[in-house]
């Protein structure tokens, strides 16, 4: 599974912005990969921030 479509899917389901501990913890998934991969969904302006270190699905 592509943990970039994991977490993108999480946001959309969640329908609240969401800091990378409540993702990681809420997806199951390891921190240093969620922040890995949220880096990349930010460089590719694939999800926004909000407010300081919470992200949402860019609509």
């Amino acid at each position: 599974m592509d943990i970039r479509k994991a977490i993108l899917d999480l946001l959309e389901k969640e329908g609240k912005p969401m800091s990378a501990g409540q993702i990681a913890d809420s997806g199951k998934l390891d921190r240093k990969e969620v922040d890995k991969a949220m880096k990349t969904l930010k460089d590719e302006e694939l999800i926004v921030s909000p407010k300081r270190c919470y992200w949402e699905p860019k609509k």
